[in-house]
């Protein structure tokens, strides 16, 4: 059993890797990945439509993929514009990735950027903090939270945000 959709970021991957490694008879077996709401999309409509326009999605656990890379994934989804969901945003054993990520992504998107920290989605338990990649707390996250930074075109329409779905859309 794996929270939101096993397909992403979660043990659907890890299933399949061990079928890999394992014995080879595994292979036939029967497996299914049973799709659900993954986060990013539960963030969204708690909050509007953010992912209207390209998006990405990059977890920020280094336990199985080094920092560096989690850092160039950021700058490079970042240089092009993409509004970003980051997923696994901070952990007790990794309290201080958020902060880092968002250091670097103040390098290169403006201070005024969108940020939205949405804890719980889709629950009775939905939280949302709307505020800018320059003011954005880390601490305000935890493994239950996706956080999205938006597009240089995401905007805010009374308590909506999103991102239009093209650039005669943006103004």
């Amino acid at each position: 059993m794996s929270g939101g959709d096993p397909g992403v970021f979660a043990m659907a991957a890890a299933v399949f890797e061990a079928v890999e490694a394992g014995d080879p008879a595994w292979r036939s077996l029967d497996i299914r990945v049973e799709p659900g709401v993954t986060a990013m999309l539960a963030a969204a409509a708690e909050v509007g439509a953010p992912l209207g326009g390209d998006f990405c999605a990059i977890s920020l656990s280094d336990n199985l993929k080094a920092w560096t890379t989690v850092e160039r994934r950021l700058k490079a989804a970042a240089e092009a514009d993409f509004v970003i969901a980051l997923y696994n945003p901070a952990s007790k054993a990794r309290p201080h990735q958020l902060g880092q990520a968002f250091d670097a992504l103040r390098k290169i998107k403006s201070q005024d950027t969108p940020v939205l920290f949405v804890r719980a989605a889709g629950t009775a338990e939905a939280a949302v903090v709307t505020t800018t990649l320059g003011a954005a707390d880390p601490s305000k996250a935890d493994m239950r939270t996706l956080v999205i930074v938006g597009a240089s075109t995401t905007r805010r329409v009374g308590r909506w945000v999103y991102t239009p779905r093209s650039e005669r859309g943006a103004s």
